[in-house]
């Protein structure tokens, strides 16, 4: 057998623990690694036209597929570009593998052109960031990084200068077995007996649930069905817990609606489940609180706790739902089922009014027929900003549809590069990138990367000409809006020239035909939607101060506006509750 050099025992290894593609953007002392994966059939490179991008999309690849991404940078400022993308991925729990391609091993140290340190620059955003500073530092090394992101769910980087990569690799070693999945945990029996107890003792249960609860759903129903708990989420969580959830109550937080709020307030025992819900103003501090988390580093950074409860969700409830005690009084939570729809009978006016003839068109209308003519398995890539919040209002989960965003880390445009890792999985998938105007023409380059892949994502652009969310908070603060407003092209003519579909929709008449047309389009789409950038109001009780960057402090803070099918989903609950 031929004697390998570094880099292709790099890319060998890569492949062996599962890795499909590497996104990046080519450069002189990336050159060996991008060469050995020329000639290596099990993997393919993809040229973004922005690191950036390779960094988001690798981490929706792994978001979908729940297996190792990879992205790569050049030394210097091409491995710079990938820190905001890894700060997306490891925030996000995505299990992430960077490549950062380093200066000539000779000058590091010496000032030469482009020396950066990256070892050091991607500790904050990685579990594990190291040089690769000789050649028979591998495989060991890279191995260890793989087990690290695959095992802590998050990022790890490589740094390793252009000359060592196209050094002679040391005798093939023995082909280690790499970790590709991780287990499940079960709480010590202690802990299980200690929630047992408090879940006996308390008239009123409540479930938070996060992002933590995937594939736990039928387990958080049937648990909730034994102790009659109302069911809220954070908005990592909604895609995995509010379809086919008739304990649901909605969301609490900036973007909350319903009587999650309250039903977290009002128990006398909080359970969160899966979450590391960052707004601790949203949450009691007079309740007993008990939280279960596969990482234990999360338990009690956002709020003081009764019980700390080391286990993944839904091993946990396995657990413990037959060993709690059945509760048969209904009070609570029909108090609650009760409360949630009266809230969303409320703000749902607001939408209603002559919607479907308000020029310019009313956003929460775009968001609400895009969920009506979505396919069932459609996955949405949702910017930062107020596409977040027609997301959380009018995308209806079912099990099927994947949510994307930038949720923790709350990047900026953060949705194309997103949809890109995300239609590359399937390209027979529908994908959806849910952008801004603000988001979309900051990183409005990779639209070329659509086109030069014939990717079919379909870039439904709100566009209101503003940064909305910023405009919101400047509201809120009492401030006049300035440095918000964006002058853009005509985007559905930026696409046509890029060779793509582009249709403008400025009526709300033209809009379901615009969707299907470009649905039906077999390659990229961009539908340019003309929106209200006055679609949103606030409650005339929020002051100054009740603001804190993303944080209100207010108990119950609801935009003026929709809330889509969630509504008919509580209607019917309701019918749940017994009548006197």
């Amino acid at each position: 057998m031929a004697k390998q050099n570094v880099a292709e025992q790099f890319v060998d290894i890569l492949t062996r623990a599962g890795v499909r593609r590497m996104y990046g953007v080519v450069g002189d002392s990336l050159n060996p690694i991008v060469d050995a994966i020329r000639r290596n059939s099990a993997m393919e490179w993809i040229q973004v036209r922005h690191e950036e991008t390779a960094a988001f999309a690798a981490a929706a690849e792994a978001q979908i597929t729940g297996n190792l991404a990879a992205c790569a940078g050049s030394c210097g400022p091409g491995n710079l570009h990938l820190i905001n993308g890894l700060y997306d991925a490891h925030r996000s729990m995505a299990p992430v593998l960077a490549l950062a391609s380093h200066i000539p091993s000779h000058e590091i140290g010496l000032g030469y052109f482009q020396e950066t340190h990256p070892d050091q620059l991607f500790r904050e955003c990685s579990h594990y960031s190291e040089l690769i500073s000789n050649p028979k530092q591998m495989p060991r090394l890279l191995q260890t990084a793989i087990q690290h992101a695959v095992g802590q769910r998050g990022v790890s980087v490589v740094s390793l200068p252009g000359d060592v990569a196209d050094e002679q690799a040391p005798e093939k070693a023995a082909e280690t077995s790499l970790v590709t999945s991780r287990p499940t945990i079960r709480p010590g029996d202690q802990d299980l007996e200690k929630l047992i107890q408090m879940i006996d003792e308390a008239e009123k249960v409540t479930l938070f649930c996060g992002s933590g609860t995937a594939g736990a759903h039928a387990e958080v129903m049937e648990f909730a069905e034994r102790v009659k708990s109302p069911i809220g989420h954070a908005l990592r969580g909604k895609e995995w817990i509010q379809y086919d959830n008739p304990y649901d109550v909605g969301m609490s937080g900036l973007l909350g609606y319903g009587a999650a709020y309250e039903a977290t307030h009002e128990c006398d025992l909080l359970i969160l489940l899966g979450t590391d819900f960052p707004y601790n103003a949203f949450l009691p501090t007079d309740v007993k609180i008990v939280q279960v988390d596969i990482r234990p580093e999360h338990l009690g950074r956002r709020s003081r706790l009764d019980l700390a409860v080391w286990g993944d969700v839904r091993e946990t409830l396995r657990c413990l739902t037959p060993k709690v005690r059945a509760k048969n009084d209904r009070k609570f939570l029909d108090k609650m089922l009760k409360k949630h729809a009266d809230q969303l009978e409320g703000v749902v006016k607001a939408y209603t009014r002559k919607v479907e003839k308000h020029v310019p068109i009313h956003p929460e209308y775009v968001a609400a027929v895009l969920d009506e003519l979505a396919d069932d398995d459609a996955v949405f890539t949702v910017d930062t900003g107020m596409c977040n919040v027609w997301a959380a209002r009018y995308i209806s989960p079912n099990g099927r549809r994947r949510i994307i965003g930038s949720f923790s880390h709350g990047s900026m445009a953060n949705a194309l590069p997103h949809a890109i890792g995300a239609q590359f999985t399937d390209r027979n998938r529908q994908v959806i990138s849910m952008s801004g105007d603000g988001g979309f023409s900051m990183l409005m380059g990779d639209f070329l990367t659509l086109v030069q892949y014939d990717l079919p994502v379909k870039v439904v652009l709100f566009n209101n000409s503003s940064l909305g969310m910023v405009e919101l908070e400047m509201l809120v603060a009492g401030l006049p809006s300035f440095g918000t407003g964006n002058k853009n092209p005509d985007f559905a003519a930026v696409a046509r020239a890029c060779g793509a579909y582009g249709v403008r929709v400025e009526k709300p008449k033209q809009l379901a035909g615009a969707l299907k047309d470009a649905f039906k389009h077999k390659g990229p789409a961009l539908i340019d939607v003309v929106t209200d950038p006055n679609a949103l109001s606030i409650p005339p009780k929020i002051s100054a101060e009740m603001v804190t960057g993303f944080a209100l402090s207010a108990s119950k803070i609801v935009l003026d506006g929709g809330v889509g099918r969630m509504l008919q989903m509580a209607r019917s609950n309701l019918r749940n509750v017994p009548r006197p």
